[in-house]
């Protein structure tokens, strides 16, 4: 008898095992946990990730806010709130993905993969969030927070102190120069719905910068990063 090829379940239970130590008792939820929109509305009955990576994000958040909170007894609110704003960002959940070899596995319709979906920001963070929704549904919160805590440790110990968001440094760095607040425009969008790509121009008084980003936040920020350079420069 010839060995059965490994379906999508196999290799979900396989990836849950590796990342998780954790067996499926319903392979379907982290099989839907992988799957984008694009692949399961070309494939009659399949779930997306959507409903669980609204839970994972959720998930996420309650575990990180715990440990900053039990790790920096001593901090503000405020420092706290940067740190964890840093920490859930769709950025450091992407890396996070990439870091676990997930856009490998996600599962995408042809177009969003001919577009190299896979490799955005938004889809890969998206899945990370997925998975943590599908892994508290079956294992409950402690799991959720040991797979959390190793995989984020790297970035929260990079945080000497509690970093401030490029937008927030942007703004306290006019205010200090007295050129009055930033102001952000959106003045582009393009790429398919399933990955675009937003450009965002951000000026203040006669200065001005403009990025690109996979959502309208990430532009904001990285137009604030450009600007910021140039008026440290100036």
């Amino acid at each position: 008898m010839a060995n059965r090829k490994p379906d999508d379940s196999d290799r979900a239970i396989a990836l849950s095992r590796d990342l998780f130590d954790h067996d499926p008792a319903d392979p379907a939820l982290f099989v839907a946990a992988l799957t984008h929109g694009s692949h399961a509305s070309t494939n009659k009955g399949e779930a997306s990730y959507e409903r669980l990576e609204f839970l994972g994000d959720r998930v996420l958040g309650l575990v990180v806010a715990d440990w900053l909170y039990a790790r920096f007894p001593q901090e503000e609110e405020g420092k706290i709130a940067r740190r964890y704003n840093a920490l859930v960002a769709r950025e450091t959940c992407a890396e996070v993905g990439r870091t676990l070899g997930l856009p490998d596995h996600i599962r995408l319709g042809r177009q969003a993969r001919d577009d190299k979906a896979q490799q955005s920001d938004n889809v890969i963070g998206d899945v990370v969030e997925a998975l943590i929704g599908a892994l508290y549904l079956e294992a409950g919160m402690k799991k959720c927070e040991r797979f959390v805590q190793t995989h984020w440790a790297p970035w929260l110990d990079e945080q000497r102190k509690a970093p401030i968001h490029p937008k927030s440094a942007l703004q306290e760095l006019a205010a200090a120069k007295k050129l009055g607040a930033p102001a952000y425009e959106k003045t582009g969008t393009k790429g398919p719905p399933h990955n675009p790509r937003f450009t965002v121009r951000v000026t203040v008084r006669h200065f001005s910068a403009e990025a690109e980003g996979s959502s309208k936040q990430e532009a904001e920020t990285e137009a604030a990063k450009a600007l910021l350079k140039e008026l440290k420069i100036s």
